[in-house]
């Protein structure tokens, strides 16, 4: 296996934002030539990159026959589009990689978790832009290699509306008031993350789940995004269990919080569903990992 670190470093990057990679090795003697790639982008409000939605999400991944990567993106005091121009190196890097790594054509797909899918979906929707490709020195034609081929998201914030995570924006974007005064198109920035908004027929896929009762991000976050995908004809499934917080992770033992909560057990079947979904879309002929 190929568990490397790569350090991921664009103008704004904090110090120890980086790729931790785990790629299989392939064997001859196995009858799997190219796999699925799934790259996590861990969730915490864009504060902090939260262990818990990492490597445990990536070791699942790999027991289903994925590869997988973790991005530890830079969070406050960093700004945006810091967090966003390090998932697209982190994206292009992968792309270089693809033959050596025997990743799957068309199989490397955004995994975000409550903030993180916001940074998940920002890529999915946003990846056309022209300051990703300026950033990164991409010529235009070889920008579709920073499109995600499909998105997971894992009660992701998306909307800046009224059901928004006002905290996620806030670190992502930072104070109205600061150094440099009120910042004049703040509230048009706002509006341009508000993802549902985003959406068009270039869109890839989603897997999406969320809890009804998530008392931290509403899950008209997920439905918005749902919504708009159906109305571009972007293929979507959506799960939304009637139970359980915010911050599940596995929603099991293995991703379980210090003080004993990110436990729902209905809420632990989305894993074998996204393998479901993963296996169906993403390996050849809709077989068997």
């Amino acid at each position: 296996m190929l568990n490397q670190i790569f350090p991921i470093q664009v103008q704004g990057s904090l110090p120890d934002a980086r790729l931790i990679t785990y790629i299989q090795d392939h064997y001859d003697e196995i009858n799997i030539d190219m796999r699925p790639l799934v790259l996590i982008c861990p969730g915490g409000a864009y504060a902090y990159t939260s262990v818990r939605e990492g490597e445990a999400l990536a070791m699942q991944f790999l027991a289903m026959g994925c590869h997988a990567a973790v991005l530890k993106y830079s969070c406050a005091p960093a700004r945006y589009p810091v967090a966003l121009t390090e998932l697209a190196s982190a994206m292009a890097l992968i792309r270089e990689h693809e033959a050596e790594w025997h990743v799957a054509p068309e199989g490397v797909i955004v995994l975000g978790c409550s903030a993180g899918g916001h940074l998940a979906a920002s890529l999915g929707t946003l990846w056309k832009e022209d300051f990703l490709t300026t950033a990164l020195d991409i010529r235009r034609d070889e920008q579709r290699k920073l499109r995600p081929d499909g998105m997971i998201l894992c009660y992701p914030v998306i909307t800046s509306g009224e059901f928004a995570h006002r905290g996620s924006f806030e670190n992502l974007l930072g104070p109205e008031e600061g150094e440099q005064g009120r910042l004049a198109d703040a509230a048009s920035l706002l509006s341009k993350l508000s993802l549902e908004t985003r959406v068009t027929e270039e869109t890839p896929p989603a897997f999406i789940w969320h809890t009804l009762t998530d008392g931290s991000v509403p899950v008209e976050n997920s439905l918005s995004l749902v919504s708009a995908l159906r109305r571009a004809g972007v293929a979507a499934e959506f799960h939304m269990y009637p139970v359980g917080g915010h911050g599940l992770g596995l929603a099991n033992r293995l991703t379980q919080s210090r003080d004993g909560s990110a436990i729902q057990e209905e809420c632990t079947t989305w894993i074998s569903l996204v393998r479901t979904w993963i296996e169906s879309r993403y390996v050849k002929g809709g077989g068997k990992l």
